[in-house]
């Protein structure tokens, strides 16, 4: 038996192109070649940090990561804000599987006691038909 060699993958550079706005203009700074162009639309701001960085450095744009981290909008701080939004949308998600559990759980305990699917649905404030569903997602576990 021969010992195999692992398979390396070439990984393309990133850069990370900071966006602010200032007046009309989306500025875009890419500090890895200390290089700043601005765009007049965020959805310009990636293909114009590309840019940037292939003829700053000589190389084909193709051949490149751009990740784009927006900054600031005047005083409003849009990083920190977006931050927080990611950190409840994931505390939010946990809430919803939470509850769909819960929900789940009760609408089967409630089955197993011979307590009909529309009064099941009423207790739950849902559908009759809503109640058969958590029910059959239960069985399909």
């Amino acid at each position: 038996m021969h010992d195999e060699q692992p398979v390396t993958v070439p990984t393309r550079p990133r850069y990370t192109a900071h966006v602010t706005r200032e007046g009309r203009w989306w500025m875009v700074a890419v500090p890895e070649v200390d290089g700043l162009t601005q765009a007049r639309r965020l959805s310009e701001a990636v293909p114009m940090a590309r840019s940037l960085v292939a003829v700053t450095l000589d190389v084909d744009p193709e051949d490149l990561d751009i990740a784009l981290s927006i900054d600031r909008v005047g005083d409003v701080d849009v990083a920190d804000r977006l931050a927080e939004i990611t950190r409840e949308r994931a505390a939010l998600s946990e809430l919803e599987r939470s509850l769909a559990e819960h929900t789940r759980s009760l609408a089967r305990d409630l089955a197993e006691r011979d307590v009909p699917q529309r009064d099941i649905g009423a207790v739950l404030g849902v559908s009759h038909q809503r109640a058969q569903q958590l029910l059959a997602s239960r069985r399909a576990s």
